[in-house]
């Protein structure tokens, strides 16, 4: 027989549930009563900080206007009534205004966040005001305190736990009361359960020894035990059906398992499938950006551009017309030369824009007809020299051989123009530039443009055949969109030919091109690449007696037409330089009195120039005024704010010049010049 079950074991349970049913509405109701009071506590001192920072804000906000220092940092030192630590202004820029600090606080100060707000740090309280005016940022109110909110914590925590600690004794003991009166029926109930199962026979019956709840709970015992008599025959009738039942059940789990995974695997399809389509879409907007970066820098570059020869067009159309400026024939014949060349300089790159906008439209044709090479070739051999002479640049073209292509005549001299044009500018000094046509295997002529210059490295030939990409070129001397190449490559390709580009950095380029070829008449013969030597530039002199001017410019119509703007003052004595490396040297020798610099110089730009002559004691106090095509008001903003005397832009405004020379001679001081385009009608 097993032995009987202890009568305490039901005691000691009840006593533990009532115990631990205390426990936690204990901890509960002193948990929200104390976060309760710790959420009222932070928000009112926040709020008592917001409310000094902003009354402090309305009090310093005329010492900020004034700029008077003095003033906030007495109002600040009146803090040292309240619990406030630390305290700071800072002005609109960001700079440390008036400080104040109590006794014992270290002397550290944080730097000015970009928002105003509240920050928490190692039990410290931060508060951020902006201090506004007439909707006018003056400054920031910043003011640290000690946070003790964790020191309330704590206090929480001990009176929580005295009060915890007193209620469950009382708890116990009334439990432990309760639990006698309530456990003794109970166990009597549960001995004859216990007999019951032992021994399987369901006749035995509970005593009724009262008629209050436990009473009905013996009765209902007693009811339970007959139920269950004559529901345990009903039960080994029904456990056959209920078999059945389950083994059915078991069949439909397994196919909803089955169509789970069947789910499953479409959702993972599903997934990997909007996962190609969203890399797709990130491939396409990061095209996109590309393509609205590449056009920015082409609207940037473009301004210059332009602005380059209509600084020459209206510049000499005012000395012209000036009455001021007497001029000679011949100096009026120079005038109009370089308003003619400027204009046509500008008449080419419209039409580069104007060209590529036509085919990306799709309205340019082209005529196919069998073009003899030999003329074409000819023909931009004369026109080119001109420039290869200039620079020292050996051109070798391939002796007549007979060779013709089907192409537009007028169309396959544009592309040859334009690839010899690039490689003369990009070219070296004293280089050479090669020519050679050859028939290939697939019944088509190659025609290559070899130059001697620095070459390209392969991620700039991976971008060259890119609309108003310039590859890094957008602040050279050379001149040009950035689209001819492009333009020459879709010419091409309306001409059923191909374009491509091999190129060695240090060495040079290849740029080739192959059109479809007519019956040639006579093979080719390729001359040997050979270099001429340099030539030299006589320095300049600067005559005593009069004020010197240097004018830093590498663009010879600029230059000249500088040149003839100054020639009206007797008393002034211009210089020039064609780098900024020589302007450097020439400014630390002659240490002229006002130095005129151009922003877009090879190799090292004006702004950059400038800020080696500040570095030299020699220099430091020269004036220098900017005279720049690049007329954005961003640049303008940057090129005062990087020390230029005045920031003047081209086309030149003559009377604007020379006010701005005048001014720098007198010394007067830099005005604050607003970022606008400085040049007028």
């Amino acid at each position: 027989m097993r032995p009987r079950i202890g009568a305490h074991s039901l005691s000691i349970r009840l006593v533990i549930v009532m115990m631990a049913t205390t426990l936690v509405a204990l901890i509960v109701a002193l948990g929200a009563m104390v976060a309760y009071d710790l959420r009222t506590y932070h928000e009112s001192w926040i709020e008592d900080m917001g409310a000094q920072a902003e009354l402090l804000g309305r009090t310093t906000a005329p010492a900020l206007s004034f700029n008077d220092a003095r003033m906030a940092r007495e109002n600040l030192h009146f803090l040292r009534l309240t619990k406030v630590r630390a305290a700071a202004i800072y002005n609109a820029n960001g700079a440390l205004f008036a400080s104040y600090l109590a006794p014992g606080e270290p002397h550290t100060l944080p730097k000015l966040p970009g928002d105003e707000g509240v920050q928490i740090v190692d039990r410290k309280l931060m508060v951020f005001k902006r201090i506004v005016e007439n909707d006018e940022i003056l400054g920031t109110i910043y003011l640290r305190t000690d946070y003790a909110l964790f020191d309330r914590i704590g206090q929480y925590a001990g009176i929580a736990a005295i009060v915890i600690t007193a209620s469950m004794l009382v708890a116990f003991l009334v439990s432990w009361w309760l639990q006698r009166i309530v456990t003794r029926p109970v166990l009597a109930i549960a001995e004859v359960a216990r007999e019951v199962v032992q021994e399987g026979s369901y006749s035995r019956r509970a005593d009724k020894i009262s008629d209050d709840e436990v009473g009905v709970l013996v009765e209902s015992f007693n009811d339970m035990l007959n139920e269950i008599e004559r529901r345990t025959n009903e039960l080994e009738i029904s456990n056959k059906d209920k078999a059945q039942e389950v083994e059915e059940r078991r069949l439909v789990q397994q196919e909803v398992m089955r169509l789970n995974q069947e789910l499953e695997q479409r959702v993972q399809e599903r997934t990997l499938q909007l996962a190609a389509s969203n890399t797709e879409l990130e491939r396409a907007r990061q095209a996109a950006e590309s393509a609205n970066q590449a056009k920015s820098e082409f609207l940037s570059s473009m301004s210059h551009e332009l602005r380059t020869p209509l600084n020459a067009i209206i510049g000499f159309g005012q000395l012209l017309t000036s009455e001021a400026f007497a001029t000679t024939p011949d100096q009026r014949q120079q005038y109009t030369e370089h308003i003619v060349r400027a204009g046509r300089h500008l008449l080419e790159l419209i039409n580069e824009i104007l060209n590529l906008a036509q085919i990306e439209s799709g309205k340019l044709s082209v005529s196919l007809e069998p073009v003899e090479l030999d003329d074409v070739l000819a023909d931009c051999k004369n026109m080119v020299e001109p420039l290869c002479e200039q620079r020292g640049i050996r051109l070798l073209f391939p002796p007549p051989h007979g060779l013709c292509v089907v192409a537009d005549r007028m169309r396959f001299k544009q592309i040859m123009l334009n690839l010899l044009s690039n490689a003369i500018k990009y070219n070296r000094d004293a280089g050479a530039v090669v020519v050679e046509c050859v028939a290939t295997q697939n019944q088509c002529i190659r025609v290559a443009v070899q130059d001697t210059g620095m070459g390209l490295t392969p991620e700039q030939v991976s971008m060259l055949f890119q609309p108003f990409n310039r590859l890094g070129q957008e602040a050279s001397t050379i001149e040009g969109t950035g689209i001819g190449l492009v333009v020459t490559r879709r010419l091409i390709e309306l001409m059923n030919g191909e374009m491509g580009v091999t190129s060695t950095v240090g060495m040079g380029s290849v740029f080739w091109l192959e059109l479809p070829a007519a019956p040639p008449r006579a093979p080719l013969v390729v001359p040997a690449l050979v270099t001429p030597a340099g030539n030299d530039h006589p320095p300049q002199a600067a005559p005593p007696g009069r004020s010197t001017l240097l004018y830093v410019e590498d663009n010879p119509a600029s230059l000249r037409l500088v040149q003839e703007i100054l020639s009206a003052r007797a008393d002034w004595h211009l210089i020039s330089a064609p780098d900024a490396r020589l302007g450097i040297e020439m400014a630390q020798a002659h240490l002229p009195e006002v130095i005129l610099m151009d922003n877009n110089l090879p190799g090292m730009d004006g702004a950059q120039a400038l800020d080696i002559l500040r570095l030299d004691p020699r220099t430091s106090g020269i004036p220098v005024i900017a005279l720049t095509a690049h007329a954005m008001p961003d640049a303008i903003r940057k090129g005062l704010q990087r020390g230029f005397f005045r920031y003047l832009t081209k086309p030149i405004d003559v009377r604007e010049l020379i006010d701005a020379v005048e001014a720098a001679l007198s010394g007067a001081p830099a005005p604050s010049n607003n970022p606008t385009p400085s040049n007028r009608p």
